[in-house]
């Protein structure tokens, strides 16, 4: 008969020194990049990065139309969040809701014309937030494999 090893009874290799910088500043850079990313979206064009992410999402959508659900997990948010989120969007004229057509029961959040120039609008400062709090610090590594591991791990 024959057993596996559980996780905990694997041998544990101590990190390397390598390892273990990475591993400390995970937490600093989940915590630290939305936020700078946030403060400029905020400061800069007075939009959320919360609120650009819902319009992003939405206008490579079909139709340029969600469920609320999927919504939700496109921006990894909760779904009452994200209901506040578009709630916002709404009264601003950007998002409207509109009723599932197929069960009557669900709610879409639909891109409106405003909310697409809005997006276009605001898309410059997003794409210099994400390179001065993140890209440019990348200079000189190879971003494909990067991609590749930070997706696996996602997964």
């Amino acid at each position: 008969m024959t057993f596996q090893q559980t996780p905990s009874e694997e041998v544990v290799r101590p990190l390397t020194e390598d390892e273990e910088a990475v591993i400390r500043s995970l937490p600093n850079l989940i915590y630290a990049l939305p936020r700078a990313i946030d403060a400029d979206m905020t400061q800069e064009q007075r939009i959320s990065a919360t609120e650009y992410l819902a319009l992003m999402h939405l206008s490579e959508a079909a139709e340029r139309r969600l469920r609320m659900g999927d919504l939700s997990t496109a921006c990894e948010m909760s779904l009452s969040g994200t209901t506040r989120v578009v709630h916002r969007l709404e009264k601003e004229g950007f998002i409207r809701r509109v009723r599932c057509s197929h069960d009557g029961r669900s709610w879409h959040a639909a891109l409106t014309d405003a909310g697409f120039a809005r997006l276009e609008e605001a898309w410059p400062a997003n794409l210099a937030a994400v390179r001065r709090h993140f890209l440019d610090h990348l200079a000189g590594i190879d971003l494909v494999p990067l991609a590749a591991a930070l997706q696996k791990v996602a997964t």
